[in-house]
């Protein structure tokens, strides 16, 4: 009886182990391989370099405070900003009252840094993946006045610089235009230090 059911077993047994294989390493190794000669940037995670060092990627934002800098979304993983090994939002609803308290200090803060008037949502609210490494065109123009006062540079200049990092709709019409926080920064150290030499 033992035999019979061990007969029985083989031929499932072979299907799992040629699945396995086809699926679990054939098939994934083949795409991977394919995608690296056809897309090696971006299946390499798009990763983004600078003096022959990677700093970041161009779909993960990332951590800039200062002043001088560009600031993206704000980040609700944890337990550090932009970790894209905890990816998540904050997961507090629109009328919860944690979520009212944090997002009116944000745009306190921010008003404090730019004056009154309306603040960019996206500047005030974390993204769903907590990641997003794209503003607006309209709250990139509305650090335009703050970055050119603390690096040095003419309003115009750096208002020259957002404009021609703003990506349109992907195909023309998917997505809104958008600008990536991370290139936009890279561009403004580029400028600011030509200004310096």
């Amino acid at each position: 009886m033992f035999s019979e059911t061990i007969q029985q077993c083989k031929p499932a047994l072979r299907v799992l182990a040629v699945l396995t294989l086809l699926t679990g390493a054939v098939y994934p190794g083949l795409i991977t391989g394919l995608a690296q000669l056809v897309f090696p940037g971006q299946a390499s995670g798009s990763l983004v370099e600078k003096d022959g060092k990677v700093i970041g990627s161009a779909l993960v934002g990332q951590p800039f405070a200062d002043p001088s800098h560009f600031w993206g979304r704000p980040s609700a993983t944890s337990p550090k900003p932009y970790d894209a090994s905890s990816s998540s939002g904050s997961n507090l609803g629109p009328t919860n009252p944690d979520y009212l308290d944090t997002v009116a200090k944000r745009a306190a803060a921010l008003r404090q840094e730019h004056g009154e008037g309306p603040v960019p949502v996206e500047l005030v609210t974390a993204s769903g993946s907590g990641l997003d490494p794209h503003v607006s065109p309209a709250a990139a123009y509305y650090q335009v006045s703050r970055v050119a006062r603390a690096t040095g540079l003419d309003p115009s200049q750096v208002r020259t610089l957002v404009e021609r990092h703003v990506e349109g709709r992907q195909f023309g019409v998917l997505g809104e235009e958008r600008v990536n926080v991370l290139a936009l920064n890279l561009a403004l150290d580029a400028l600011a230090e030509k200004k310096k030499n």
